[in-house]
């Protein structure tokens, strides 16, 4: 029996699609660099068969999120430059080092932990610098830059590569949280040395050419997130989420269906059960207000979402497409994920990073040609 057939559910992941996106973003940026963020695994799609691909396409920066992240990234790939969002914690400056990863710098404590890891002769990498405009999470806020710039022998000990900060209202274009948050990078900066420069990541791109600076940090828009929301979204979808049918139920009232009754038939019709659940990253939230998809024919998700399974109703889908070992289009061309993430009420982010680990997987590239897990 193939993994396949045995499985009960599949994520199908379009590599080739997610190089599309990158290369987009690349020619819409240029001459400004297009970096690829890569943390969580690739928003959970897998960092081992994406950023091979989007290095051989032409990427050269890539950005994660922890030391671990970055050291798994490193034997991925021997090449290219890897950022770590976090910088060292808890005295790793060695370990930065050792696998050849730039620490995104953002506390004067960590800049002075770097600075004294590399004056004892250690041959440690360049370093970014992350600057608060506004964020209020990591990065150096006004006054600790200033102590900064006071010091200008550490500056330059820590050999700073790029100057970067983030958006906090990217993802809304008429917020003038924007424009402070630009006022802000371009005033900061200017009290640095002259050095490559990133304020965007996917939204921020999007936002025009003064945004972009040298280099932009696309992540979600990789992975067909809609990085302009509210408007069309320019970027490709990548993936595939589907479930298969285990049973199928005739129902009629007043039948209910699954925990807490939460469901009450109001018709003859009949209900398939899906191998799919919480567990796998389809939300509890969805319940009685999802839906997936049937030979293009949308079908009601009813009842509750339990931990492995969830019903539909397929009342109204020809007996020949709903049956048991039938595939439901859960995530797909009809279903986008940013749609999915609306019915859940959350955001796509989360959508991508809570898909389970029981999914059968596979990698379509003209590389791979279809690789499964």
């Amino acid at each position: 029996m193939t993994d396949l057939a045995r499985a009960t559910s599949l994520l199908t992941i379009d590599v080739d699609a997610i190089v599309a996106n990158w290369r987009r973003i690349a020619s819409l940026i240029a001459p400004a660099e297009a970096a690829a963020v890569v943390k969580a695994n690739c928003y959970g799609l897998g960092v081992a068969h994406i950023a091979p691909a989007l290095f051989a396409a032409g990427c050269r920066s890539f950005f994660v999120a922890c030391l671990d992240e970055g050291i798994q990234l490193r034997k991925i790939l021997p090449g290219g430059m890897i950022y770590v969002l976090s910088g060292p914690v808890g005295g790793a400056e060695s370990e930065f080092a050792a696998h050849n990863l730039i620490p995104v710098l953002n506390s004067l404590a960590q800049i002075t932990g770097w600075s004294a890891f590399a004056k004892a002769g250690s041959a440690a990498p360049a370093s970014a610098l992350h600057l608060d405009t506004g964020m209020t999470r990591l990065g150096l806020d006004e006054a600790e830059l200033d102590r900064l710039a006071a010091k200008p022998n550490v500056l330059a000990s820590v050999r700073p590569i790029l100057a970067m900060s983030h958006l906090a209202c990217a993802d809304d274009d008429t917020s003038p949280k924007n424009n402070e948050q630009l006022a802000t990078f371009r005033r900061l900066s200017g009290r640095l040395p002259a050095m490559p420069l990133s304020l965007s990541a996917s939204g921020g791109i999007f936002l025009g050419r003064a945004f972009r600076f040298d280099m932009a940090r696309p992540g979600a828009a990789l992975y067909g997130l809609n990085p302009i929301p509210g408007r069309p979204n320019p970027m490709t979808q990548v993936l595939r989420l589907q479930g298969k049918i285990l049973q199928i139920r005739d129902v009629d009232s007043p039948m209910t269906v699954g925990y807490g009754a939460s469901h009450r038939v109001a018709r003859r019709g009949r209900i398939a059960t899906v191998a799919i659940g919480y567990a796998d990253g389809w939300f509890r939230s969805l319940s009685n207000r999802g839906h997936g998809v049937i030979g293009g024919i949308k079908v009601p998700l009813v009842g509750r979402v339990s931990m492995d399974l969830t019903t539909f109703d397929v009342t109204d889908v020809p007996e020949a497409l709903a049956h048991p070992g039938a595939l439901i289009d859960l995530i797909g061309p009809n279903i986008p994920v940013d749609d999915v993430a609306a019915m859940a009420g959350t955001i796509g982010y989360e959508v991508l990073t809570a898909l389970g680990r029981r999914h059968h997987r596979r990698w379509l590239s003209r590389a791979t040609e279809g690789k499964p897990a």
